[in-house]
């Protein structure tokens, strides 16, 4: 109760000092303005938002969830706390018998279940209510791959770290976390434990268990490994490096740029250096995409359900090169956009030829509005490098919807067959930043479910 006194001696030296200017506006000026009431309020019950279930009375919500008082002299309320927390209140939801309100998200640091409900005068009207905290929400792990004696992060929210009940974390195959480097409300980072098993990771707190979406070593929806698994590798035009070094994350990687190759402050046009290509198709006639090079992607990974898919990689990008121009365009075509030959397809009427598609607005298939992901966070910051570290890059297959200049796409992937080939090109976007050589290596690209 001492935090909370201090907040609300802080809060209400805040709102004098507030109402102390707006008194300069005259009411006949704004007759409709919201004003705050004398007296006290009275909170007679408190129901869902929602007109379905109104008549059902609660006594406790979630953190984040929004509930509606009710009551007589609700535009009393100056200030608002759930616990120690103080709630954001809106006068355009404040009535005098009804206010609706979000309950804080952040997990309270004093419990005493209670609402604390502050006039202008000061005055401190309590009701009882309890505020549950979730289970742990786990959004992403800094890098899927990440080694054996690595730190790692995973992010998400209400990482609650008790200390009768201590946060866990566990690998696959029940391999627990046992050396921390940090813990937040909305972060934990440690060090990966000896484990080697494919898997989700699961989070225990005092409040519940969680188990990610998302896998450590995932080898689900494996497109192009570069190690043998899936034999994919380039298929296009231009054969970019397929190399191995002391950074390899797992065996051989595909690397865009060459550490000398310059890259304008535009994003200029270098598919000789800055693209990954992967046609489906042959030079057979008709094509073959049903095996081995050249298969069409939908026919190696189920893409039935690609609104609920992403597409992950791997990637590193060393800090002696960062990358500060130019977006990362990130296509998926269907076989009438490009094939490896141009040569007929069973099954196919259209069939696009080699090149005629997304990037150079050439064709009859193209007219610079076919729908592709950027990536380009060097845009937060003015210039990008994973710290000499591999991260995994994590793009969900709905937010393939830019065109070549980063506007709007008029045509986006929207059937399963429209995920036959792939292309990964540094270049444009619509944004400029400054002149640099960036090296990209690329490892373990995968289509995957994001839920």
């Amino acid at each position: 109760m001492k935090l909370l006194n201090k907040l609300m001696r802080y809060g209400l030296f805040c709102g004098l000092a507030a109402l102390t200017g707006f008194a300069t506006v005259s009411c006949e000026d704004e007759p409709d303005k919201y004003e705050v009431a004398d007296g006290v309020p009275t909170v007679r019950y408190i129901r869902s938002p929602y007109a379905a279930s109104a008549d059902s009375l609660i006594t406790a919500a979630t953190t984040g969830s929004t509930i509606c008082l009710v009551g007589e002299n609700l535009r009393s309320i100056y200030e608002l706390y759930f616990n120690d927390r103080q709630a954001i209140l809106n006068s355009s939801y404040m009535t005098d018998n009804t206010m609706l309100v979000d309950v804080p998200q952040t997990i309270p640091g004093e419990v005493s279940d209670k609402i604390y409900m502050v006039t202008r005068s000061g005055e401190t009207v309590e009701y009882d209510f309890h505020v549950t905290v979730p289970a742990p929400t786990l959004t992403a792990m800094s890098c899927e791959y990440a080694p054996v004696g690595s730190e790692v992060t995973i992010t998400g929210n209400y990482f609650v770290d008790d200390p009768n009940v201590p946060l866990e974390v566990m690998f696959p195959g029940d391999v627990p976390v046992t050396e921390f480097t940090d813990i937040s409300q909305s972060s934990i980072s440690f060090i990966v434990p000896e484990c080697t098993e494919e898997g989700p990771v699961e989070v225990t707190t005092i409040y519940g268990t969680t188990t990610s979406a998302f896998q450590y070593l995932d080898t689900r929806g494996m497109l192009f490994d570069f190690d043998g698994v899936t034999g994919l590798g380039n298929h296009g035009w231009h054969g970019r490096e397929i190399l191995s070094d002391e950074t390899s994350i797992t065996g051989n990687f595909v690397q865009l740029g060459d550490g000398v190759t310059v890259m304008s402050a535009e994003g200029g046009w270098n598919d000789s250096q800055f693209a990954f290509e992967y046609w489906a198709g042959s030079w057979d006639t008709p094509q073959n995409i049903t095996s081995g090079d050249g298969i069409a992607l939908f026919n190696l990974v189920d893409f039935t359900d690609y609104a609920d898919m992403a597409l992950k990689f791997e990637m590193y990008i060393p800090s002696s090169n960062p990358w500060s121009a130019g977006a990362m365009q990130i296509a998926f075509e269907g076989l009438d956009m490009v094939s490896y030959s141009g040569n007929p397809i069973e099954g196919y009427t259209t069939v696009g030829a080699p090149n005629a598609y997304i990037f150079n607005g050439e064709g009859s298939n193209d007219e610079g509005a076919f729908g592709r992901a950027m990536y380009r966070p060097w845009t937060n910051t003015g210039s990008y490098h994973t710290n000499d570290q591999w991260v995994t890059v994590t793009i969900p297959l709905t937010s393939f919807t830019f065109d070549r200049s980063g506007a709007t796409a008029t045509a986006v992937p929207n059937a399963p067959e429209d995920f036959a080939s792939l292309t990964i090109f540094v270049v444009g976007g619509g944004v400029n930043g400054t002149e640099c050589m960036p090296v990209f290596k690329i490892d373990n690209i995968r289509a995957v479910p994001n839920r």
